[in-house]
């Protein structure tokens, strides 16, 4: 008999104990002491970056989708003592985390961060001074240091796009059909050698493409998404000749 499984986040080689079980070490301040009574002050719009964590828990659910009983419990070690967190919910673009609405703050493991995403620190740079998580589209997001020394990153004006692709931000603007729609431009326009979005809608536009139901529209909207098919600009680019030097 198949039994269906749950994603759960990697743990491996980080506790040896048979029921699931987490760690988390907060510093002995008033601002970040990990209490289950009372709610310290760090603002629900913060996202920290935890080196000492080993899992990720998050107590503000507008942040969450698909909030639900997970299948296992965890057992959370934190300063104050021992937490049973009982429930999971998904944070977009990142996976499956821990749910714990009487908690202090929305805390990431900077371990498990890490093998997710490139993460780099400088110092020396001004700009992005803090832990700046690198996604695989180029984009970034900076958890900078707080007064008291904690890495946070500050999502209140951008809760629906954490730790996402700007392609998952940009689709919901489309209805499911006409993302649909645009995937399939995007497909044909690699099958077809990937011209250009200008040249691609001249093919379509002047039924040079046979049995074709792709629309300008679907190609344009297929750009807002996916940005310029990357394939076309890289087949475009034209080699300079070497001068030679005498």
């Amino acid at each position: 008999m198949e039994t269906e499984t749950e994603e759960e986040e990697d743990i491996t080689g980080q506790l040896d104990e048979e029921d699931y079980e987490g760690i988390m070490f907060t510093q002995d301040t008033q601002e970040i002491m990990c209490n289950v009574q009372e709610k310290a002050s760090i603002p629900s719009s913060w996202i920290l970056l935890d080196s000492q964590s080993t899992v990720a828990v998050f107590c503000n659910s507008k942040m969450l989708t698909n909030l639900r009983e997970a299948k296992c419990h965890l057992t959370l070690h934190c300063n104050a003592g021992t937490v049973q967190v009982t429930m999971k919910g998904d944070l977009r673009g990142y996976g499956t985390v821990w749910y714990h609405p009487n908690g202090i703050a929305n805390i990431l493991s900077l371990n498990n961060v890490r093998k997710k995403y490139h993460v780099t620190f400088d110092s020396g740079n001004t700009e992005e001074q803090g832990l700046v998580v690198h996604k695989d589209d180029g984009s970034k997001r900076i958890f900078r240091p707080s007064k008291k020394g904690i890495y946070y990153s500050d999502v209140a004006s951008d809760v629906g796009a954490i730790m996402v692709n700007p392609v998952d931000s940009v689709k919901y603007k489309y209805s499911v059909r006409q993302y649909s729609s645009a995937k399939k431009a995007r497909a044909l326009q690699n099958v077809i050698g990937r011209p250009s979005t200008e040249d691609f809608i001249k093919y379509v536009e002047g039924n040079i493409i046979p049995n074709c139901n792709v629309t300008r529209e679907d190609i344009l909207r297929a750009e807002d998404i996916f940005g310029p098919n990357l394939g076309s600009v890289k087949g475009k680019t034209t080699r300079r000749p070497t001068e030679h030097v005498n």
